[in-house]
């Protein structure tokens, strides 16, 4: 049978187990790209930029200082080298499967395409999750760097009742009341956020170059300012003595920082979701997705080493450790100046999880795992609008309601469960669907940078709090209860009658790819 044939079910013909792990064709996701409504208006500029606006964020503003007070020390900077390292695998693994199906879906369409449709559904259910509850964790940050800004610029000292969250996690009381009312600045960025998606991916992304060009701009103004204030004798000793336990310095305390900051490049596989508004994929996304990876590894290298140059490592156990740079060197002009492009750069990202979280809404919805409504793409400015106001205001309310910590545990986990299904998805391909042309391809063959990538996101896995691994069952067992109430029974690969009223749709099990 060739590949371009439709493939249907006939009743008691395929066990229910079966379909759990039918497969869509490469020939069905070149329907998918050919019956698009997206506009393509992106270049590799563009998407090097979402990159970017993705990446540098809470990593650079925020984990730089504490990895390297409490396990790094001035090594941290290395530690940035070996997580950029474990990122980049995932990088080239992303960049194959992109150009090679360039569908909006990221890493769920990636693997529906290669492990079926009950892994895709579950890292779809997962990036859900990622995306939209990493959008509400910089929302919060992005509310409590603008009320710095508006009390240092102006003197104006914000109600805490109206910018602080209500609800608050400890680990024995659990979630408890904090007297305070709703996060106004949190949930206003959202919905501002929302409302600009809705008008077009064009229009975003313009807005979104002017905020990383202007994110960019402050980190370089800090680098350059702050450089002459370095003092060679805080790199000594380069990896400070370890105290007895494996994350408290030296060399493993710098691979435990390593971990630490991993998180710090979450975001580049956003650039994957707007594959179908991209001009040329095959040769702008593999672009993109390196190029902003490693333009961020530079910057974030750059900063360590200014940072633990000027001060001292053990003085660096802030949340702000850009401003302690900036307050050590006495140029207190720059405080405002550097507060501002954060509130830009968190800004950016926001913009970009919020642009990828309907995009996955969209990918599930075309291939019936959920109602049609997700697909639904405004007639005017060709966006998936109502997923996007779904998913807005789905942040606004987390934002405005729950503290960064709860909303900050869960991110990272589902992006290294992602990463590691994507490196195992590339091995896959090599070998079902060697014929598929390639644009780019992983080097060093199908097993060298896709088992280390995969094997690194497992190990990175694991380092997760028992807590928070918790909380990530529970959200996947709730997927997979709506996935056996609708999903699995409005699948259009698994209910054939269901597919032919889209032209071009075909239907396959595992064995057809």
């Amino acid at each position: 049978m060739s590949k371009s044939e439709v493939v249907s079910y006939k009743p008691g013909e395929t066990s229910w187990w079966r379909k759990l792990f039918a497969v869509k064709t490469m020939e069905q996701l070149q329907g998918d790209i050919e019956g698009s409504e997206m506009k393509r208006t992106l270049n590799f500029v563009d998407l090097t930029s979402v990159g970017i606006g993705a990446i540098i964020g809470t990593g650079i503003f925020v984990l730089t200082g504490v990895a390297a007070a409490n396990k790094a020390g001035p090594a941290v900077a290395l530690s940035f080298v070996v997580s950029g390292l474990a990122a980049g695998t995932a990088a080239l693994s992303y960049s194959e499967m992109a150009c090679m199906i360039p569908v909006a879906g990221s890493a769920y369409t990636y693997t529906y395409a290669t492990m079926g449709e009950l892994i895709g559904w579950t890292i779809g259910w997962d990036l859900i999750l990622e995306y939209l509850v990493g959008a509400a964790t910089v929302s919060v940050g992005w509310s409590a760097y603008f009320v710095g800004f508006i009390e240092s610029a102006f003197g104006w000292k914000m109600n805490p009742h109206w910018v602080e969250a209500p609800f608050k996690y400890d680990e024995t009381k659990g979630f408890y009341m904090t007297g305070h009312y709703i996060n106004v600045p949190a949930i206003s960025i959202s919905l501002l956020i929302t409302a600009l998606l809705c008008f077009g991916i064009r229009e975003s992304a313009r807005v979104n170059t002017v905020m990383v060009a202007i994110k960019v701009l402050v980190v370089l103004l800090t680098i350059f300012a702050c450089i002459k204030d370095v003092n060679p004798a805080n790199y000594t000793p380069f990896f400070p003595p370890n105290e007895g336990t494996f994350e408290k310095f030296g060399v493993s305390g710098m691979f435990s920082a390593a971990s630490t900051v991993f998180f710090a490049y979450i975001g580049f596989d956003a650039i994957s979701t707007a594959a179908q508004e991209s001009k040329n994929p095959q040769r702008d996304l593999p672009i993109g997705i390196c190029g902003s990876l490693l333009i961020c590894t530079i910057l974030y290298i750059a900063v360590c080493f200014i940072m633990t140059g000027v001060v001292p490592y053990r003085e660096l156990d802030s949340a702000k450790p850009i401003l302690v740079l900036i307050g050590r060197t006495g140029m207190n002009w720059m405080t405002t100046v550097v507060a501002l492009g954060i509130i830009f750069g968190l800004a950016s990202v926001m913009l970009i999880l919020l642009m990828g979280q309907p995009r996955i809404f969209y990918a599930m919805a075309k291939d019936g795992l959920f109602p049609e409504v997700a697909a639904k793409i405004h007639p005017r400015f060709k966006t998936p609008w109502f997923t996007t106001i779904v998913t807005g205001v789905s942040c606004a309310v987390l934002g405005g309601i729950l503290p960064v910590d709860v909303l900050g545990e869960m991110t990272s986990v589902g992006t290294l469960f992602a990463f590691c299904l994507v490196n195992i998805g590339v091995i896959i391909l090599r070998f079902k669907r060697p014929d598929i042309p390639r644009r780019f391809k992983v080097p060093f063959g199908p097993f060298l940078i896709p088992v280390i990538g995969a094997a690194l996101s497992v190990l990175l896995l694991c380092t997760a709090s028992p807590s928070t691994i918790a909380r990530l069952f529970i959200w996947m067992g709730l997927g997979l209860v709506v996935y056996a109430l609708y999903g699995r029974t409005h699948s259009k690969i698994n209910n054939p009658h269901l597919a032919r009223h889209n032209r071009g749709e075909k239907v396959a099990t595992e064995n057809d790819i």
